[in-house]
């Protein structure tokens, strides 16, 4: 397999190392968290797409064309994996869904409950309309997300600490850096018109988001690919999605 490397611009700025991905995390994920939360304290969520793509771009950004491929940004023709990616996907998201109601229930401690506050999703609301809706919020986040996300986190951003830790523990770096980022989603909240934070619901969060990455990976290696975490993310999404709709 072809090491990764810089493109000849980047190169005389940075080695593709820990340190390279550190940056990378700093540069993306601060800005990010602050951005989430105003959006969360706003209901303008438009700044989240553009971070989606730029963290999709990065790879394309920093690294030179010729390994692009050496952190997954290749096909697969393992299909068999692909599907047991998207599957695992919806399985975790169904799983969290049934921890967060039995121990929270119907309140926003309940991650879900809280995420799906965002959705505006009305009270009253025909089935058609909301089949409609869930269709169109299922197709939006099944795709700039789990792009963006996993481009970025289990793209290059694990491949830079990969070439310092190896695979194993880069794993667990970028998935500490993914389960962190999003405590702007659940943990820090705005309700009812003030912040909050919920300490052992934000704990099961961060930890379920953690599990969750490390799954994306191994999703990765199964496939091959990156389409393994992208689809695995993809599912994910669908099964939060659906929980929020139908299930709460």
């Amino acid at each position: 397999m072809i090491t990764p490397q810089l493109n000849s611009y980047w190169r005389r700025f940075f080695k593709f190392d820990w340190k390279f991905g550190l940056f990378l995390i700093l540069l993306v994920c601060i800005p990010r968290f602050v951005l989430v939360l105003l959006a969360n304290q706003t209901g303008n969520y438009a700044a989240i797409g553009t971070i989606m793509f730029i963290s999709a771009a990065i790879p394309f950004i920093f690294l030179s064309r010729t390994s692009l491929s050496s952190i997954g940004i290749c096909g697969t023709k393992k299909f068999k994996a692909l599907f047991i990616a998207f599957v695992s996907g919806i399985i975790l998201s169904l799983f969290l869904y049934y921890i967060g109601t039995v121990l929270f229930g119907n309140t926003y401690q309940n991650w879900y409950v809280y995420i799906g506050k965002s959705y505006n999703i009305p009270e009253v609301i025909s089935p058609e309309a909301k089949m409609t809706m869930f269709i169109i919020m299922a197709t939006v986040g099944m795709i700039f997300s789990p792009i963006g996300e996993e481009l970025y986190f289990r793209g290059i951003v694990h491949g830079s600490f990969a070439q310092s830790l190896g695979d194993k523990k880069a794993s667990y770096v970028d998935s500490a850096a993914f389960a962190i980022t999003h405590i702007a989603h659940f943990g820090l909240v705005f309700v009812n018109g003030t912040w909050d934070f919920y300490f052992l619901p934000t704990l099961l969060w961060v930890a379920g988001m953690f599990f969750t990455s490390v799954v994306f990976f191994k999703m990765k290696q199964l496939s091959g690919s990156l389409l393994g975490a992208i689809l695995c993310h993809a599912g994910f999404n669908l099964g939060m999605i659906y929980s929020i709709f139908y299930l709460l």
